[in-house]
C-alpha cells in the first residue's frame, strides 16, 4: 500500500501539473472521470478484445494506461476538494484501507463480484462507474493486480511520468519546440531506465528523476 508521504507526493505533483496546464484548473472543473473512461477504453484496446482476429495482450502499454488513469483519478479527488491537498489525502488513505474489504459493486440495480470478473470485464465496469462519476479504488487495485502492478510500481511509474510531463512543459512542449527523441530514442525510454535505477523510497526521488532527465536531454 502507499505510505502517507507517497500519497501526499502524488497529490502534490498532480496539483502542480494541473496548474501548469491551466492555472485556473479548479474553476474550469474539467471532466477528469470522462478521461478515465476514455483511457479505460484504450486499455481494452491494448489488452485485445476482437474475437475475429488474433491479438496479444500488451502488458507494458496496459500499465502505462493505468498510470494515465491514476493521474485523472487524483485530479478528480483534488477537484472535489477545490484543489486542496489535506482533505484529499485523508480521503485517499481512508479509501485505500477499504480496498481489501470491498469486493462487490452495484450498477443500475445489478451486482458485480470482483472474483467473477476477468480483466476486460473489470475495465468495462471501471468505465461504467466513471461515466456515473464514481471512483472505486478497490476496483482499480484489482485491475492493477491483473496487470502485474503493485502500489510501489504504480508510485514509481506515476512519479516518473509526472516529472517527465513537467520536464516537457518546462522545455517547450506547448510551443512545439520540445525534442521528444533524444539521440535516436524516445524520452519515455530514458525515463524507464532512470526510474528503475533510482531509489523510489528516497525523499528526493522526484528531484533526482528531473535532474537525470535534464542531464540526458539534448542541448
Amino acid at each position: 500500500m502507499l505510505s502517507k508521504d507517497q500519497a501526499l507526493t502524488m497529490l502534490s505533483l498532480q496539483a502542480r501539473m494541473n496548474a501548469k496546464v491551466d492555472p485556473d484548473w479548479v474553476q474550469a472543473r474539467y471532466p477528469y472521470l470522462r478521461a478515465v473512461a476514455i483511457e479505460g477504453a484504450e486499455a481494452i484496446e491494448h489488452h485485445g478484445w476482437k474475437w475475429w482476429k488474433k491479438q496479444d495482450k500488451d502488458l507494458p502499454q496496459l500499465q502505462m494506461e493505468l498510470i494515465d488513469i491514476w493521474h485523472f483519478i487524483l485530479s478528480e479527488i483534488l477537484l472535489r476538494n477545490e484543489g486542496d491537498e489535506e482533505e484529499p489525502l485523508a480521503a485517499l488513505l481512508t479509501a485505500m484501507q477499504e480496498i481489501s474489504t470491498q469486493t462487490e459493486f452495484e450498477v443500475d440495480g445489478e451486482s458485480y463480484q470482483l472474483a467473477d470478473l476477468d480483466l476486460l470485464r473489470k475495465l468495462e465496469l471501471m468505465i461504467a462507474l466513471s461515466v456515473l462519476r464514481r471512483i472505486e479504488l478497490p476496483l482499480f487495485a484489482s485491475i492493477m493486480a491483473d496487470c502485474e502492478m503493485d502500489w510501489m510500481e504504480l508510485y514509481r511509474q506515476y512519479v516518473g511520468k509526472n516529472v517527465l510531463n513537467m520536464f516537457r512543459q518546462d522545455n517547450g512542449y506547448k510551443s512545439g519546440s520540445y525534442l521528444k527523441e533524444w539521440h535516436g530514442r524516445e524520452d519515455n525510454e530514458y525515463l524507464v531506465e532512470i526510474i528503475h535505477r533510482l531509489d523510489a523510497d528516497a525523499a528526493d526521488f522526484e528531484e533526482r528523476v528531473y535532474a537525470e532527465l535534464a542531464e540526458a536531454y539534448p542541448s
